[in-house]
């Protein structure tokens, strides 16, 4: 990507976090898509909560991958190009690349250039024979794939890390079906999938002992004042992560520490003591209600692979 790509990239994210901004602190209770948590430090930092004792699902995933990878290969066939929403660093592709067959390719979608050369970068060290293109849009919209696969038999969607989970239902719907029309036609999808669990195990992951999901979190207000103009006091925040038992999911919030208000786009936003900002939510699920959710879309569920404790999942769809 050129200078002036990056440029215009940034100028259009900065305008598109002011449009959430704006939207999401008019709404009640006020929000904010999680997206917006990636900028580098959001990135360096999610990086460094996989690391973590209490955080289980990455290197769960990643042992169901390694675990798994031959019997995965034989259900995806040769030549296949994969194509991963949201890459991370793209240590997740390198261990599904090294177990499929002759994979023709590797194609990362990301909105954010910096987070996709990471993944590209290591994809391409490890592979070096390898076709690498990345391709920067908001995997949660359309995007094109026409001509970025030559040679391919097929695509394989790969959407690790229960990221699925920070869908609501209609939104998973939505990103699921845009999935199976940007893949070519008959293509298959790798989904990871966090499963419900003990509670305090899902508490102590979202909220670990070092602090490191909490500023993780912070960070987001940081980033709002650098981009989209706000003056948050970052320290009259704190991070709260809640278990929400009637829609099984994990929620995230920066609950405001006293009664304050933050300028945005001209505009004044008020916050009472004890009020929230809901910033991530991360659904887990039982296999029978993933079941349900992936057929909804169009996708059949052709196989599942899991831990032997049950923590994690990751599902072979066919569109």
């Amino acid at each position: 990507m050129s200078g002036a790509e990056a440029r215009d990239a940034a100028t259009a994210q900065a305008a598109a976090l002011r449009a959430d901004a704006l939207a999401g602190f008019s709404a009640s209770p006020k929000t904010l898509p999680c997206k917006w948590l990636y900028d580098a430090e959001g990135s360096r930092l999610f990086e460094a909560i996989t690391r973590l004792p209490e955080y289980y699902p990455t290197r769960t995933e990643l042992r169901i991958l390694a675990e798994s990878g031959s019997d995965i290969a034989c259900a995806v066939g040769p030549g296949a190009a994969v194509v991963e929403f949201g890459p991370g660093d793209g240590t997740k592709a390198v261990q599904l690349l090294g177990a499929l067959t002759a994979p023709a390719a590797y194609l990362p979608v990301d909105i954010a250039p910096e987070w996709l050369d990471a993944a590209a970068t290591r994809v391409a060290v490890a592979f070096p024979r390898l076709k690498v293109r990345p391709v920067v849009a908001d995997f949660a919209l359309p995007f094109d794939l026409a001509g970025r696969a030559a040679g391919s038999t097929t695509h394989l969607g790969f959407f690790p890390g229960s990221t699925i989970g920070n869908f609501e239902r209609e939104g998973a719907l939505a990103f699921l079906r845009r999935a199976r029309a940007s893949l070519r036609a008959g293509s298959r999808m790798l989904l990871g999938a966090d499963l419900v669990k003990d509670v305090a195990v899902l508490e102590a992951a979202y909220d670990d002992a070092a602090g490191v999901t909490a500023a993780f979190n912070l960070n987001l207000l940081a980033r709002l004042n650098r981009e989209a103009g706000t003056d948050f006091d970052p320290g009259s925040f704190r991070h709260a992560a809640r278990w929400n038992c009637r829609l099984e999911r994990m929620e995230m919030h920066l609950v405001s520490l006293r009664e304050q208000s933050v300028r945005l786009a001209g505009r004044v936003f008020r916050f009472a003591e004890g009020e929230s900002i809901h910033t991530e939510s991360s659904h887990k699920y039982r296999p029978d209600r993933l079941r349900e959710l992936v057929q909804a879309a169009g996708w059949r569920p052709a196989r599942m692979w899991t831990d032997p404790e049950q923590l994690f999942s990751v599902w072979l769809l066919e569109a």
